[in-house]
């Protein structure tokens, strides 16, 4: 049995770890919980070709053709930054692999020194300065990296996010570095969207109502009163989400580290990415550069298939030669021979069954007893007797 080396070449993003499904051969990314991400599509396409089909014939034709094709373009605005934030890399940082994550346990017990049993473990972070501000790095046990500023570890996604934000379910994805902004123009067109069918859902009913009655409007577009609870109940929440988010922005912030209150009053400690100024903020998180994905989906790897592979050899059978056992022992049995001459235990055997195959048929063909000689050895007598007794 001999190990085969087989390689294959496999794209990256099919050995990458985490909790992430990807499509199109690793150009889409996403969070495996896709349910809330579907249910959102759902409600948005679904009110618009609501609105699409009762409101829009009527509005063109009795206030502006203008009214479908601005909805059309706002419509088609919001489902391109939607997918755009729910199919890239939010800012996945790859692990350590495991030649540098022993390398940085060495450099942690070399810095810590021998802990006494018993004892709690430092933690394990490392402190930078950022604008004259002392900014911690803590240390991801899942990654086996010292996470850069403003990073933090998904647990849904299971990976360790640049600047992120949080984990939006609605999209399907984290929010971080790299779709941030998408996500923030996302909830902005998606809040105009709304509020554009919603009023125009009470303009129709009311140009109705006045030839045909509040409730006969009702029945004939039924649509529109679906339409108007759905936008009335996502108004609040994606409105809402819009205005904090530009809080944030105004004050290059992000969502975990409101939360955390890490750059509150309370302790004391100044936003270090702040530039003191709100539009500066809002151009450094809208307007800046794109960053590009450190992850290389799409590269390629060599896979080491020879612990899977066997080829197996044909085993070589040798086969013994038969002991053949030498004898001196005399054609007459009753002759006397010595003890290390006397035929074998085979021969014996041999002889018993050569006896049975060649039975006499009558008593003619049958032979003669041999006679026997008198012999004075006891051990001849023995030998003779049993003869005896073998051929007859």
């Amino acid at each position: 049995m001999s190990a085969v080396m087989i390689t294959r070449k496999v794209r990256k993003w099919e050995r990458l770890p985490g909790k992430n499904t990807f499509c199109c051969d690793g150009r889409v990314m996403m969070a495996r919980q896709k349910g809330v991400f579907y249910l959102t599509m759902f409600l948005i396409v679904g009110t618009c070709a609501l609105f699409f089909a009762f409101e829009c014939p009527y509005l063109a034709v009795h206030l502006s053709p203008a009214i479908p094709v601005f909805a059309a373009v706002l419509f088609l605005f919001v489902m391109a930054m939607l997918l755009r934030t729910s199919f890239s890399d939010p800012g996945v940082l790859p692990r350590a692999l495991p030649e540098e994550a022993a390398f940085i346990e060495m450099e942690i017990e070399a810095a810590n020194g021998n802990v006494p049993a018993g004892q709690r473990p430092p933690p394990r972070i490392r402190n930078v300065q950022i604008n004259n501000q002392i900014v911690k790095l803590k240390y991801c046990y899942t990654c086996k990296i010292f996470r850069p500023p403003r990073a933090s570890h998904c647990s849904i996604c299971d990976n360790c996010v640049d600047r992120f934000d949080h984990h939006c379910p609605w999209v399907g994805n984290c929010v971080g570095k790299r779709n941030y902004r998408y996500f923030y123009l996302f909830t902005l067109s998606l809040s105009l969207l709304t509020i554009y069918i919603f009023a125009f859902d009470i303009v129709h009913v009311v140009m109705r109502s006045v030839d045909k009655g509040f409730l006969n409007t009702l029945q004939e577009t039924p649509g529109t009163v679906l339409e108007v609870l759905v936008c009335f109940f996502t108004l609040w929440s994606v409105v809402g989400l819009t205005g904090f988010h530009t809080y944030l922005i105004s004050l290059n912030q992000t969502t975990n580290e409101d939360i955390k209150g890490s750059w509150s009053g309370k302790n004391r400690i100044q936003n270090p990415y702040s530039h003191k100024n709100i539009i500066k903020n809002c151009c450094e998180v809208l307007c800046g550069p794109a960053y590009p994905s450190v992850l290389d989906r799409r590269g390629l790897m060599q896979e080491d298939l020879s612990n899977a592979v066997t080829s197996f050899a044909p085993p070589s059978i040798s086969i013994p030669a038969p002991q053949t056992t030498k004898t001196t022992a005399p054609l007459i049995p009753n002759e006397h021979t010595p003890d290390d001459a006397k035929p074998s235990i085979a021969a014996s055997t041999e002889k018993i069954s050569t006896h049975k195959v060649k039975s006499p048929s009558s008593k003619e063909e049958q032979p003669p007893a041999p006679k026997v000689p008198p012999l004075a050895s006891p051990e001849t007598d023995a030998e003779t007797s049993i003869s005896k007794d073998k051929t007859y």
